[in-house]
């Protein structure tokens, strides 16, 4: 489709929508137009023209029609129209396309495992295809889709380089800047647009209490609550201000502290109410404040909040007495994963869809038995277990939010758009800016740091051959000679033997781990920290570089040189080289208590710890 097409098409879908909306529909533009959004008040005319619109379109609406609004899916391609036979056990259609028509879907989600996200003219392309699909349906109504991924940066991001990267919460945390978290998502949001992802379930704004939480973790700005709402409400500003997409608050109420991977297990948080007033609610109200689009559920029991055992994904008292009625959120509300096994334990795939829209849910995410769950609604609504009221409410809740952030007026994305907008040489500058920021030197006990790289031995060794490879590269781009060694995760003794043979005759070892505290799943042998005293034994100096979470040094604490990225991303990684060698100053102080291995208690490190030089 050519760019003239696209745009004569964007105009045919605007007036197809409503009449209501006419030439002069509004909504959020890619450099941060944002009218009727968080911080600039619709004129009373515009949001006239949304009322109308989103009133009409309910109006001609099918039950069938409304009830797709409800859902957003996981669609496997890398194009529209091209068949691929993983969607056939799903939905019985093989193309992206015809799936989206034969739900009349909601939304879609993208997954580098769906085969989405490939490059950002494959995705420009893919997205600008599931668009017309939308709106050719034989229907009386054109609603444009939701696009959305999860493009939290650092340990979740969805679209790799060329996209701009950025080194996640954590990190930001690190910085203290919500300058610096705003800018992230604002170049992240418009990124996302150009490439026509118009939804960003994004930022999380779980507070991260519990060092051994096995799902959140970097993810997570901080284990100060209020850190942690000042970042969340800078980052909604800059994905729906400022980067012109729709932004989703996660994981509702909380899921800070637990020790329990809601993706295979159903975890139970034991905070009292008080404290989740304290500790998991300020991120929530603080996004709130800032007039979030999306919150997003989490799959957990919270005995204080219900105590009726359900998840929270299913709860009425939460989702509906606490974040609608307390909290006074009137946004849309989504579940996580419907795939996860954290929701899957108490009920049928069909029967969850229908309890988490009683509950107060507006859209059910990656339902894994599509066909189920949609009769399942459609039946619950004809026979009046969910009120055909209380369906035209999410639908206009969806509906909303799909004509303030510009979807309406401006669905498909302009391909010439991608070039000059993701991954410029501008953006790339400000995000390698920001990280350098974030870079925490922990431990520099026998002043190791900074070193001269020049004409300088050193072996780059431990977790990722991206990683590794990446840090030996911005080392030699310093003057240094590298030698890289690799061991993974969890290496064998074999291999632990190898990198210590390979650190003779170095002037220098840097050693990256990665969640070397978890000897459950991430290390069951404890390999990597075999690999780190090994090394420290080797007499070579050594610096271990914790590549995710910074709490491996409570299992290290021999090692006199220690330094959290909180992201293995590669931006993360060239920032440790520079903050390494003395090119960047380190500033960041740590967002987190560190405790003491197995004496949770007992803090080695606290929050705003951190050595500069």
């Amino acid at each position: 489709m050519s760019t003239s097409d696209l745009s004569r098409r964007s105009v045919l879908a605007g007036s197809l929508a409503a009449a209501a909306v006419g030439a002069t529909a509004t909504g959020a533009s890619a450099t941060g137009g944002d009218a009727g959004g968080a911080g600039h008040p619709a004129s009373h005319g515009s949001k006239g023209r949304e009322h109308a619109w989103v009133t009409s379109t309910i109006r001609r609406m099918t039950l069938e029609e409304k009830v797709g609004q409800l859902f957003v899916q996981n669609v496997y391609g890398s194009d529209a129209t091209t068949p691929d036979d993983r969607n056939l056990p799903l939905y019985g259609v093989a193309s992206p396309a015809e799936v989206v028509r034969k739900y009349h879907l909601g939304g879609v989600i993208y997954f580098a495992w769906t085969d989405s996200v490939r490059d950002p003219d494959q995705i420009v392309g893919l997205s600008n295809g599931l668009q017309k699909a939308a709106l050719t349906q034989r229907s009386k109504v054109r609603v444009p889709l939701s696009i959305s991924t999860d493009q939290e940066q650092g340990v979740v991001t969805r679209i790799g380089p060329p996209a701009t990267q950025f080194p996640g919460s954590m990190a930001l945390g690190a910085g203290r800047s919500a300058a610096d978290a705003r800018t992230a998502a604002a170049i992240t949001g418009r990124e996302l647009l150009a490439m026509g992802v118009n939804t960003n379930f994004a930022p999380d704004c779980d507070v991260n209490v519990n060092p051994l939480n096995p799902v959140i973790g970097t993810r997570s700005f901080s284990s100060r609550p209020d850190l942690a709402a000042q970042l969340a409400a800078a980052q909604v500003a800059g994905y729906q201000r400022d980067g012109g997409v729709a932004s989703s608050a996660k994981h509702f109420p909380g899921h800070g502290d637990t020790a329990t991977d809601s993706h295979v297990a159903f975890p139970v948080i034991t905070h009292t109410r008080e404290q989740w007033e304290t500790i998991d609610a300020p991120p929530f109200r603080a996004a709130i404040r800032e007039q979030i689009d999306m919150i997003m559920t989490a799959h957990l029991s919270f005995p204080a909040l219900d105590d009726s055992g359900d998840p929270a994904t299913l709860s009425h008292p939460i989702l509906t007495g606490l974040l609608r009625e307390e909290l006074g959120y009137e946004g849309v509300v989504i579940t996580d994963s419907l795939a996860m096994q954290g929701v899957r334990d108490l009920y049928g795939d069909a029967e969850v869809a229908v309890r988490a829209l009683l509950a107060g849910v507006d859209q059910l995410l990656m339902t894994p038995a599509m066909d189920d769950a949609y009769a399942a609604v459609i039946e619950a609504v004809r026979t009046r277990r969910l009120s055909t009221r209380a369906l035209d409410e999410k639908v206009a809740r969806v509906l909303h939010l799909k004509y303030r952030r510009g979807m309406v007026a401006r669905p498909f994305a302009d391909p010439r758009a991608v070039a000059r907008t993701v991954g410029t040489p501008r953006n790339l500058a400000a995000a390698a800016s920001v990280t350098d920021r974030t870079t925490t030197v922990v431990k520099n006990d026998d002043a190791v740091l900074p070193f001269a790289p020049k004409d300088r031995k050193v072996l780059v060794t431990g977790y990722g051959a991206t990683t590794t490879a990446t840090l030996a590269a911005a080392l030699g781009a310093q003057g240094a000679t590298t030698t890289t060694v690799e061991t993974g995760t969890s290496p064998t003794d074999a291999t632990v033997s190898r990198a210590v043979a390979a650190a003779a005759g170095q002037d220098l070892v840097v050693v990256t781990t990665m969640k070397a505290w978890d000897t459950s799943v991430t290390d069951p042998k404890g390999g990597q920290q075999k690999l780190v005293k090994a090394l420290l034994a080797s007499g070579t100096p050594v610096v271990v570089v914790a590549v995710r979470d910074p709490y491996d040094i409570a299992h290290l604490t021999d090692a006199p040189t220690y330094v959290a990225t909180y992201s293995y991303s590669p931006v993360a990684i060239e920032a440790a080289a520079r903050i390494l060698t003395g090119a960047s100053t380190p500033t960041a102080t740590l967002p987190v208590d560190i405790p003491a291995a197995g004496d949770p208690g007992s803090i080695l490190y606290p929050f705003g710890h951190g050595l500069t030089y």
